[in-house]
């Protein structure tokens, strides 16, 4: 249903249409601001173990404790739900997580979920040293850096009902 006014009324384009510029040949790049954290190359060391285990098995077991030890330390800086983790630490760890979670956001002055404003420093897991204490007991510990800062953290996990939890942690 058309009135007469805008029967004849002309079309006014805002912006000319642009020809799409092919990529193909050079190399495109992502100016966009990264917001995750940086994935570097984990370094993973074992220390004597005392335990024969498959090459395989223990390459899961390290890989698994590289990605939970990342996990506990992004908690530790606010950067993360605790509530990730439940079903991968015992419950004295998961309340010391929560803990220091709360207290985080209190110092700088955040609430649940918010971010921390432009380019925090976030925490990465730069190296990992594992010992396979029994077949179901492992100590680890981990460089840890925030910007140029370093930290240490240790680890103990072991296997609470078929699965790998945290049941020890310890920050330095």
């Amino acid at each position: 249903m058309s009135t007469p006014d805008t029967a004849d009324a002309e079309v006014i384009v805002l912006r000319p249409p642009a020809a799409l510029a092919s990529v193909q040949g050079s190399l495109a790049l992502d100016l966009t601001p990264r917001t995750a954290p940086p994935r570097p190359r984990l370094r993973s060391a074992h220390a004597v173990d005392l335990v024969d285990v498959a090459a395989a098995e223990r390459h899961q077991v390290d890989a698994f404790v590289g990605r939970c030890l990342q996990a506990l330390v992004e908690i530790a800086a606010g950067d993360r739900p605790v509530s990730q983790l439940l079903r991968h630490t015992v419950p004295d760890v998961y309340e010391d997580l929560s803990e220091r979670a709360r207290t985080v956001r209190a110092a700088a002055g955040l609430t649940a979920g918010q971010v921390r404003g432009p380019n925090p420093a976030r925490p990465v897991v730069v190296g990992v040293r594992t010992a396979l204490i029994r077949r179901d007991a492992v100590e680890a510990s981990a460089h840890v850096r925030y910007g140029r800062r370093s930290r240490a953290v240790a680890a103990r996990f072991e296997v609470v009902r078929d699965r790998w939890q945290c049941v020890a942690i310890s920050w330095g």
